[in-house]
């Protein structure tokens, strides 16, 4: 068991933003899905401010065709500073500026193909290097004060190894998810003896389920190296991560806070009233539309 004191930080995370979003078409025919506004933030803003907050320093973006879009949007836009500023827009000015990369903090490769969630990850292996690292799916919103991969952290300074984010679903509907086989669990945190990917209800070994957060170590990339295909005959980073069972730790998080599938329309939508509710500037009203 590694102590605190050799525990390496996590200083780099992976935003595989690679996809077509054709669950969203026509509306992501041009515009790339992690460009979809959830309030006022579009969706990779939400999870680049989360891994911000959680200490992140170094943002590694795993692209595709026609995403220029994302990069851009983290980019110094002085046209538009200049405009509000003389405007004395400065509530304005300060949202734009929440919204900017650091100098020389991001980083982007390309995907080519769709070859799974694996192969992507894979895509990252020369700038994540021999660090451990964290892997955000931009999907994946958590709403809550302290961000889902901080919780992790927290966990992850404490034990060390790999930490995902988890949570309990419908046995039914455990084929559509990579899922925990448990050794332990203090309700709070789960010891980790298994994964599986995408069991059906019948086989999986219970219903806790890792949802798009991951702290990994170096190691993984040696069996993402290998390029096996898994369920959907895709390269599955749950298959490589299950490799690293019994030679580090491995601990899955029950995280404070709601969990919103924005890859899908209905999720897209149940997240933009969750945070239009807890805007300070229209909450009342977006309650008011809903019937709250």
């Amino acid at each position: 068991m590694k102590t605190p004191a050799s525990i390496r930080p996590v200083r780099k995370a992976v935003f595989p933003v690679a996809g077509l979003g054709t669950r969203f078409l026509p509306a992501t025919k041009v515009m790339p899905k992690e460009m979809l506004p959830i309030n006022d933030r579009p969706l990779i803003q939400h999870v680049f401010e989360e891994a911000r907050s959680a200490g992140i320093e170094e943002f590694i973006f795993i692209t595709g065709r026609y995403k220029d879009m994302l990069i851009e949007h983290f980019d110094y836009q002085p046209e538009l500073m200049g405009v509000l500023e003389s405007r004395g827009k400065a509530d304005l000015v300060q949202k734009v500026r929440d919204s900017e990369m650091p100098a020389g903090k991001l980083f982007t490769t390309r995907q080519p193909k769709a070859l799974g969630l694996g192969h992507a990850v894979w895509c990252a292996k020369k700038l994540v290097g021999d660090e451990p690292f964290a892997v955000l799916l931009p999907d994946d919103i958590i709403q809550h004060p302290q961000g889902c991969l901080s919780q992790m952290m927290d966990v992850y300074r404490e034990r060390g190894g790999n930490v995902v984010a988890t949570k309990d679903i419908p046995r039914n509907q455990t084929h559509k998810y990579g899922i925990l086989d448990v050794a332990s669990d203090n309700g709070k945190t789960v010891s980790v003896k298994g994964l599986v990917e995408k069991p059906s209800p019948e086989t999986a070994p219970s219903t806790l389920c890792i949802i798009g957060r991951y702290i990994l170590q170096p190691e993984v990339f040696e069996y993402l190296d290998a390029f096996e295909t898994g369920a959907g005959n895709e390269i599955q980073l749950t298959d490589a991560m299950a490799k690293l069972l019994g030679r580090q730790a491995f601990h899955g998080l029950r995280f404070d806070g709601q969990h919103f599938d924005c890859g899908s329309r209905l999720g897209f939508i149940a997240a933009n009233l969750a945070y239009g509710m807890n805007d300070p500037d229209i909450g009342e009203d977006v309650k008011k539309l809903i019937g709250k």
